[in-house]
């Protein structure tokens, strides 16, 4: 695969990263759908697209993922959705994005790898810049909503890392999706009552799951194996800024400066711990 090939794909896999918090936002914002019909609407979209790439990709779909990783992706799925009723696209792919590499990172430090003097910085300062965007204050998010969003980011930390030995990435992805299914469709039985199928927020979630989900972790992994694994992890930086610059282009979102210094201190430690890591392996 050439360089640029492998560039154009990366940057549409960010893109459709980044659009995820986008739609949810769109949908729960400007349209009347509920958080639990996105959730379900979004992962049986994103099987069903997944299912069908797998067919076209691979031949026959044959038992994939599991259902530990299945309950870590649906979680992933409701508490992002339900965050999302009150957090801004740019707040919420932060807190989402600091809480997964805080996860990955904390599981490296429980199985025996060690930080290096500035990595230990690197981290602290991400830590600090997640405790002074959600510290109360005018400008901060609603507590309950990113609290919400910092369970959603470990659960996509945990599915992440048990993702690492799952075998072939899409027919997992795609495994787990079919399996988050019912968990999805159960919520959606338990929340019945406040259930409201909106036509452009049902939109919103089938463009959520089978494009930003399925197509876009399907051009991930296709441009995965040629990016080094440092390269792979500080390119997810991109996100919560794109994602931010999408909330305030779309959905006439502001930057706050609380957001602007939480989001240069938690990108430059998480950033500092990645670059020092492909310091030592070198």
């Amino acid at each position: 695969m050439t360089r640029g090939k492998v560039l154009v794909l990366t940057a549409l896999a960010m893109i459709a990263f980044a659009g995820n918090s986008l739609l949810c936002r769109l949908a729960l914002k400007q349209t009347a759908i509920d958080a639990a019909s996105f959730t379900l609407i979004r992962i049986g979209s994103g099987a069903v697209c997944l299912w069908i790439l797998v067919r076209l990709c691979k031949g026959p779909m044959r038992a994939a993922g599991s259902w530990p990783s299945a309950f870590a992706l649906f979680a992933y799925a409701a508490l992002f959705s339900f965050a999302y009723i009150r957090l801004t696209a740019g707040t919420g792919a932060l807190l989402l994005f600091g809480a997964v590499q805080a996860t990955m990172i904390t599981w490296a430090l429980r199985s025996g790898e060690r930080l290096r003097p500035l990595q230990t910085v690197g981290l602290a300062l991400a830590i600090a810049g997640l405790v002074t965007l959600v510290f109360p204050g005018l400008s901060a998010p609603p507590l309950g909503a990113a609290v919400l969003m910092l369970g959603a980011g470990i659960a996509w930390g945990v599915y992440s890392l048990r993702g690492k030995g799952g075998g072939d990435p899409l027919r997992a992805t795609a495994g787990n999706f079919l399996r988050a299914a019912p968990m999805a469709a159960l919520l959606g039985v338990v929340m019945w009552r406040s259930a409201n199928f909106d036509r452009t927020g049902l939109g919103y979630a089938i463009a959520s799951g089978a494009l930003a989900s399925g197509v876009g972790y399907a051009i991930w992994y296709t441009a995965l194996p040629a990016l080094k694994a440092s390269g792979a992890a500080t390119v997810q930086l991109s996100v919560p800024v794109l994602a931010a610059l999408g909330g305030i282009l779309f959905l006439g979102e502001s930057i706050t400066l609380r957001l602007a210094l939480a989001s240069a201190a938690v990108l430059g430690g998480i950033a500092l711990v990645i670059f020092e890591r492909r310091a030592a392996a070198s």
